[in-house]
């Protein structure tokens, strides 16, 4: 990796903070038991060993510093990724295709992998708060849809995500995976938007 350059000592300082987490988050996407180690990491970020303590204390700073990275991650790409989509059925749409890219980029592998080797009370602390920062704007949307009982009904979205992600990462063709996850779902939120008056007709 080539030597990084900014216009700022702090850009600076961020890029390379970036590069050494995205290196941690190679070899956590390799299936390591452990937390990543400092001379591999580094080595991947193309930076001196002795450079990583400038932006980590210790493994736990950087396993505490990786939680904090990929698990919001998550949530802003879906939430983008629906915001983009438009009306509220297309949102739910957008919701489950979004995670499903993102389990097939190897983020669920990643979330795993850290699932694994964090403490149970940081992770569960985490991951519950990953799962309002996702819930929310996904029952938002079947709200807005006008579907009745949107949270239960939203549990049952994230079942078939839940379903769809274990068939990717057992080897599953993404594409059809993602065809036949929103095919179930597709007719759902699609006949409650066509519902006379419900304003939510997609164009």
């Amino acid at each position: 990796m080539p030597r990084i350059s900014a216009p700022t000592v702090a850009e600076h300082r961020a890029a390379q903070r970036r590069a050494l987490l995205d290196a941690a988050r190679e070899v956590l996407a390799e299936g390591t038991p452990e937390i990543p180690g400092f001379a591999e990491v580094a080595a991947r970020a193309g930076l001196a060993r002795s450079s990583i303590y400038q932006y980590f204390k210790s493994r736990q700073h950087l396993l505490d510093a990786l939680i904090e990275d990929s698990f919001p991650r998550w949530s802003r790409r879906v939430e983008e990724e629906m915001a983009a989509a438009g009306p509220p059925d297309r949102r739910v749409l957008a919701y489950v295709r979004a995670n499903l890219d993102l389990v097939a980029e190897g983020e669920h592998a990643i979330a795993s992998a850290i699932a694994s080797i964090a403490p149970s009370e940081r992770i569960n602390e985490a991951g519950a708060e990953m799962h309002r920062q996702l819930s929310a704007p996904l029952i938002a949307a079947l709200s807005d849809l006008g579907v009745p009982d949107s949270a239960e009904t939203a549990d049952l979205v994230n079942a078939v995500v839940h379903a769809a992600t274990r068939q990717i990462e057992a080897g599953g063709d993404v594409a059809d995976v993602q065809s036949r996850a929103t095919g179930l779902i597709e007719p759902y939120v699609t006949s409650i938007a066509a519902r006379p008056g419900s304003g939510n007709i997609t164009p």
